[in-house]
């Protein structure tokens, strides 16, 4: 390993591919998480808009009924099926569930938390998020 290997800053620190699923997981968990903060308000400030009358609130709905609209709900579809499902995963590591009895930690160091379950419920929660945004698709811009 060269010495200026691990003096990548922000660049390195963002690289799925130096530390596996595991840090798509990370990366994916945290822009889901701005994500969805950034819907919640958009939804906030849109269903405050009833507040000004039929009209506003008709003119408003419009912006959902466009192409891009539901393009950028089923991103939302998407990123709310995969917070969800990645945060229960969490919060049962968390809990100790699903990690294994704890050991002595013996060189390479691996952690167990990071077990093939634990893998193998990141692959399944974005599997699942991917289909409900099929799912979405199906029935946004099916007829």
């Amino acid at each position: 390993m060269k010495r200026n290997e691990n003096k990548e800053g922000i660049k390195g620190m963002a690289n799925p591919g130096r530390y596996g699923i595991e840090r798509v997981s990370y990366w994916l968990m945290r822009i889901t998480g701005l994500g969805l903060l950034a819907y919640f308000i958009g939804h906030i400030y849109e269903t405050s808009s009833i507040l000004s009358g039929k009209a506003a609130w008709d003119s408003m709905l419009e912006l959902t009924q466009t192409t891009q609209g539901h393009i950028f709900l089923t991103l939302v579809i998407g990123m709310c099926v995969f917070h969800t499902a990645n945060g229960i995963r969490l919060m049962f590591a968390h809990g100790g569930i699903g990690i294994g009895k704890p050991t002595r930690p013996d060189y390479p160091y691996l952690p167990h938390s990071m077990n093939m379950k634990n893998k193998l419920c990141i692959y399944a929660s974005i599997g699942i998020a991917a289909l409900a945004m099929m799912y979405g698709l199906s029935v946004l811009f099916g007829e």
